[in-house]
């Protein structure tokens, strides 16, 4: 792709009804509704006193959206976000009707206590970590509703949402002012949450100075000056605090163009990735927090990889795509959608597994519909609307293909030209996780009238040969060995993108003889309850665990060859109750 570096300006796609992708949404989508609204406002309602009970009811919300919960409420804002971006998806009035309804009886909430405060915990919260007084989270909690608000507003047109935001703030103005930088920064020692991209959102959209001072306050220096100054700050401690904290750094770089921010975000980026490296799967963490650089070996356990963790890198992957353009960023983000997002839903409910267990015999713990609630819940719901996000840019020179994800869209050039890009598998329910050899991609280019421009699709990491053809023809495009490279004067055309692909070993980095399998960006998991040695001797990798079936109906089962005992293998993201192994020892 010409002008590395270059900004890229996301296009909202529609995505194919019939593909992989669609149908985890649409299980999202429905358990999203299945939720009933007065039980997603319960602890809104019941601290603003607009509802009290004398006994407990049977149907409420449990887990940590019980009342006696100190995180109580976090899960309506992580619904909302949800919402607000599928209504700016797909147009859907059902979800944006009881979004609405809900942001109207949030703004009841708000006049019961007071005008201003609108949260689901008290306000003392915040005065009892003040002086040190432990409770858990209060920032994280409000954070989510914060968020909840302004995705309305952005996403779905919701005016009263952002008054309902603002109102709020304005609490916030005036706790936040009464503390010393020092204070401050004890104080942010707490989770906070994404409170600064919060506070960098209102900005951008009041322009109220208020908001400039809130950015100022809830500076994380105590993170951000030694990201900056090179400093491993991230070893032992806990991923999920600090990825939203470098999401507000993102945020307030792009809004105000301070290079320092920037260079936190990059900073974070190459401690948290580069440095430290990840499982096959792409996430990381043990037991929540990061592990040291470059160790997986002791690092297996039952609490690998949590969900909220792999949603936020994702997230923060794509900001910086969006400013570099560098492949890399996709690479990761489509491991983690493979592996994370795919790997920890539950295809027949849609329910999350808090973390994804990476050693021997692992079996995943999957949540309940209304019992649990835990805070991967929340990131879960919003996980499965991000697709149309993550597919095509636009870029100085024409389009960026970033994601293979069954979808169309349209846009009009400088010139008012209208130009429509659809992809699609060559099998219609296809994704990387149902075929063995070779995928093969369909990209139509469909224009009003003839209009040359670049098309860039991200040629991935695995891919082992590429061949391209444009209407029936074979075409060598320039290949900088991160982009296919097609710049022509497009009308009606079909592109046709072979991606060869083998049986493939990813070694741990601190034991070379530790390897887990991959076909494609798809970790493969043996249905075994032990950590098992696989002999490969000369033979090549793909010799040794093959396909059963390579006709692609559905998600591909793989067998070893030539063993003592085969070991049968399924796509992770294809796992539900069986117990499986992802690392193997290799001789």
């Amino acid at each position: 792709m010409k002008g590395h570096g270059q900004i890229l300006i996301p296009l909202k796609a529609s995505l194919h009804n019939e593909s992989e992708f669609y149908r985890r949404f649409e299980i999202n989508r429905n358990y999203m509704l299945s939720l009933k609204t007065e039980n997603l406002l319960q602890n809104f309602y019941l601290e603003s006193g607009l509802v009290s009970w004398s006994f407990l009811p049977q149907d409420i919300h449990g887990g940590w959206e019980s009342p006696t919960c100190q995180l109580r409420g976090h899960f309506l804002g992580h619904w909302l976000s949800a919402a607000a971006k599928i209504y700016a998806n797909f147009g859907d009035e059902e979800i944006k009707g009881k979004a609405d309804y809900i942001i109207n009886e949030l703004e009841k909430c708000q006049r019961e206590n007071g005008g201003e405060w609108v949260g689901s915990i008290p306000e003392k919260y915040f005065e009892w970590m003040a002086r040190g007084k432990y409770v858990w989270a209060p920032h994280y909690t409000v954070h989510k509703t914060f968020m909840g608000l302004v995705d309305m507003y952005k996403y779905a047109s919701n005016q009263k949402a952002l008054e309902i935001a603002d109102k709020w703030a304005n609490w916030f103005y005036r706790w936040s002012g009464q503390f010393s930088r020092e204070k401050m920064d004890d104080i942010l020692d707490y989770e906070t949450g994404g409170m600064l991209e919060i506070w960098a959102e209102l900005y951008d959209i009041t322009k109220d100075s208020k908001y400039k001072d809130l950015m100022e306050r809830y500076y994380r220096g105590r993170l951000f000056d030694r990201l900056l100054m090179g400093e491993d700050v991230l070893t032992g401690k806990h991923a999920n605090t600090t990825i939203p904290e470098i999401h507000g750094a993102a945020r307030v770089w792009e809004i105000t163009g301070e290079e320092k921010f920037r260079k936190i975000v990059e900073s974070y980026w190459k401690e948290a990735v580069e440095e430290r490296g990840y499982f096959c799967t792409g996430g990381q963490t043990l037991g929540e927090v990061w592990t040291p650089k470059q160790k997986i070996k002791n690092y297996l356990g039952t609490t690998n990889q949590e969900h909220c963790v792999v949603y936020n890198m994702i997230r923060l992957a794509e900001f910086l795509f969006r400013w570099t353009g560098d492949k890399r960023y996709s690479d990761y983000i489509e491991r983690n959608i493979y592996n994370g997002l795919f790997a920890q839903q539950r295809l027949k409910d849609g329910m999350v597994t808090y973390y994804l267990p990476l050693m021997p015999g692992s079996q995943k713990r999957w949540g309940t519909p209304t019992n649990d609630f835990w805070c991967c819940h929340g990131t879960l719901v919003q996980a499965h609307t991000i697709y149309n996000d993550l597919i095509y840019y636009k870029s100085q020179n024409g389009i960026v293909i970033s994601q293979f994800i069954p979808s169309s869209v349209t846009w009009k050039d400088d010139k008012g030209n209208d130009i429509t890009i659809t992809q699609y598998f060559e099998r219609k329910h296809g994704s990387f996780a149902y075929t063995a050899e070779k995928d093969e991609i369909y990209i139509e280019i469909q224009c009003k009238s003839p209009v040359e421009f670049e098309l860039a699709i991200r040629k991935p990491w695995w891919a082992k040969k590429v061949e391209i053809e444009i209407n029936g023809n074979s075409y060598y495009a320039a290949d900088d060995s991160s982009y296919i490279q097609l710049t022509q004067r497009w009308n009606n055309e079909k592109i046709k993108i072979t991606f060869y692909k083998a049986v493939e070993t990813c070694s741990m980095p601190d034991d070379p003889q530790q390897v887990a399998f991959m076909i494609g960006p798809v970790v493969l998991a043996g249905l075994c309850e032990r950590r098992r040695k696989i002999y490969i001797g000369e033979r090549k990798i793909e010799e040794i665990i093959v396909p059963i079936d390579k006709r692609g109906y559905g998600p591909l089962l793989y067998t070893t060859q030539g063993q003592i005992e085969d070991i049968f293998f399924l796509p992770l993201c294809y796992i539900d109750q069986e117990k499986y192994t992802v690392y193997f020892l290799i001789d």
